[in-house]
């Protein structure tokens, strides 16, 4: 997320009430997640497990909870709590915003656009031309669609990601300041649900087709011309590239990538990164060939222990 101007590292430090290492004029432009940052972001980091990460990246703002050497051309934020802290800043740069009526007056509608009965379009979002948009649909806040886009009865864009951190008196939600941006001649099913980013966007690439009841998680990219099929549970932080086909009741684990072209067969739980242009199947995931193979052997075992007897 970037901030509306560029402030100062002092101003940020006034927000959230925490010292600072660095120029007090060193410029802060955004704030991000670790995986999305970029020079100018602040990022943050809680656990002695991550400190190397949060600091060798392209973060140029470290929000973190120990004193440490700051890296050459960057600066530091220090807190006793950078997840409260961070959670500050969301609330200060990008608040909730409450609406009274259907279709925010700020919302952009681009020509040609239909808007079925009973939706809710939020404040900041945008949506393109010929796009048709059935009833009962939910649209956060800052939401971006493009144009042709269809989207069935039901689905809601932009809820918050499912982000928390566990602490003595229960679960401390990380709030949500990202966006939802689907892209050109996008098509979605009925009841699916698609959640922003924690700062950046969840996106769905130009000519991706979702059947219905869908979970996309928090700052996943879908590439272009995908085919997600019904009931399929993607995490956060996952990259799809083009072209992949995900069959009926996948699930994925978190921060993997699926290469161009994968096609991956129904009911697979895809547990780790796998390569393009290949078909996969099971739990743990495997290629389809190899996996079928493995339940032939499987069949076989009675007929083998026989033979031992």
């Amino acid at each position: 997320m970037k901030f509306p101007k560029t402030h100062s590292l002092k101003e940020i430090a006034k927000i959230i009430g925490s010292e600072f290492v660095g120029d007090e004029n060193f410029p802060v432009q955004g704030m991000n997640e670790i995986h999305v940052v970029e020079p100018g972001d602040i990022v943050f980091v809680d656990h002695p497990k991550y400190y190397d990460k949060a600091l060798q990246s392209a973060a140029t703002i470290v929000l973190i909870n120990k004193q440490v050497d700051c890296p050459d051309g960057k600066a530091l934020l220090i807190s006793d709590d950078p997840f409260r802290d961070f959670n500050k800043l969301t609330n200060h740069f990008r608040p909730f915003t409450y609406s009274n009526v259907s279709i925010a007056p700020s919302a952009q509608i681009g020509e040609g656009t239909v808007i079925q009965p009973n939706c809710f379009i939020g404040n900041q979002v945008t949506i393109g031309k010929n796009c048709l948009i059935h009833a009962n649909v939910t649209i956060y806040d800052h939401c971006v669609i493009g144009d042709n886009v269809m989207i069935h009865a039901g689905t809601i864009l932009g809820a918050d990601a499912f982000y928390y951190k566990k602490r003595p008196e229960g679960f401390d939600q990380l709030l949500s300041g990202g966006r939802v941006v689907i892209e050109n001649n996008v098509g979605i099913g009925s009841l699916c649900t698609i959640d922003r980013g924690v700062t950046g966007d969840t996106t769905i690439g130009a000519g991706t087709k979702i059947d219905n009841q869908v979970h996309v998680g928090h700052d996943t990219v879908i590439g272009k011309k995908c085919l997600i099929a019904a009931q399929t549970g993607i995490a956060g932080c996952v990259v799809i590239e083009d072209e992949v086909t995900l069959w009926g009741q996948v699930g994925t684990t978190s921060g993997i990538t699926i290469g161009t072209k994968a096609v991956i067969l129904g009911q697979t739980g895809v547990t780790k990164s796998v390569a393009g242009g290949k078909t996969y199947f099971g739990t743990p995931i495997e290629e389809s060939r190899e996996k079928l193979k493995e339940l032939a052997y499987v069949k076989r075992i009675p007929e083998l222990l026989e033979k031992l007897k």
